[in-house]
């Protein structure tokens, strides 16, 4: 007796949602690191432990639980159709009650919704805040454009506004470019804190996957930890005016090396400096030294 071989609708769709997420993956999204690209279908490349885990989470566990419940929904509605029409079916059931199928169909949406939640959960903690930091990024969206201070690197700060069409260079994305970017070093942890001078804002780099309102009279904190140099692009995520569409973000990733580099071509001080600095002062004032 030849043996056959059985595939459960979850197998089924696992695989379904693996060529699926092949697919999207060869998409013009993953063309350019940093930014979206015209035809674009999935998520941009992960530049951040935080997107990984998300990029994981939806690619590996929400995908093949909705192309199962889509796969199961299309076959009971060709089951009823077929088996259940005037036709086929002449004489209707009068069932009304069925205490197993009604337990069934309680409990399996139950047992969906904690698989989904507790990683879910898992994950939203993780995203929230970091209690290592190594250094801060205040953060303050204006109308129309984001202003940026460094408290830990001598109080570097700077105005960040869009570059008009005419005067981009090449290389430049149109909407996306800045003429002040943000400059931050790879793994870092990053403590990154919002708020607002006039109405709700919101700092998004998708590739970091950091998305927070700016609100007035109020400070938000989230953190990121770039784990590839480059330079990646965002834009405020909250409607906050006729210039909402001109407040890009533009953010520069770099080595340790560059960036102790960079915040001494601004005239800051990295912290080490300053701590030094700051403990020689005491000592000074202590013995009366000059």
């Amino acid at each position: 007796m030849k043996k056959t071989k059985s595939f459960s609708f979850w197998k089924v769709s696992s695989y379904i949602s693996a060529f699926l997420t092949a697919a999207l993956m060869s998409a013009p999204a993953f063309a350019v690191l940093g930014q979206p690209v015209p035809g674009g279908m999935n998520f941009q490349e992960a530049a951040s432990p935080m997107k990984e885990k998300m990029a994981f989470f939806h690619n590996h566990l929400l995908m093949p639980i909705m192309m199962t419940i889509t796969a199961f929904v299309f076959l009971l509605l060709l089951i009823v159709i077929i088996r259940f029409n005037a036709k086929a079916n002449p004489v209707p059931s009068k069932t009304t009650h069925n205490v197993l199928l009604e337990v069934v169909w309680t409990l399996i949406p139950v047992l969906i919704l904690i698989t989904i939640a507790i990683p879910s959960m898992k994950m939203l903690y993780y995203v929230d805040k970091t209690a290592d930091a190594e250094m801060t990024l205040k953060i303050t969206g204006s109308q129309w454009y984001w202003s940026y201070d460094y408290p830990d690197d001598g109080g570097i700060n700077f105005i960040s506004n869009l570059v008009p069409e005419k005067d981009l260079k090449e290389g430049q994305p149109r909407l996306l470019a800045t003429d002040n970017p943000v400059v931050l070093p790879v793994d870092t942890n990053i403590k990154l804190l919002m708020t607002a001078t006039d109405v709700v804002h919101s700092w998004a780099v998708p590739a970091f996957v950091v998305k927070l309102d700016a609100v007035p009279g109020r400070l938000n904190e989230t953190w990121v930890r770039i784990d590839k140099e480059g330079t990646f692009y965002g834009q405020c995520s909250e409607i906050c005016g006729t210039g909402h569409g001109f407040m890009p973000i533009e953010v520069h990733a770099v080595s340790k090396k560059a960036f102790a580099e960079w915040v001494k071509k601004q005239g800051g001080k990295m912290p080490s400096a300053s701590f030094a600095e700051a403990s020689q002062k005491t000592k000074t004032e202590e013995t009366g030294e000059k």
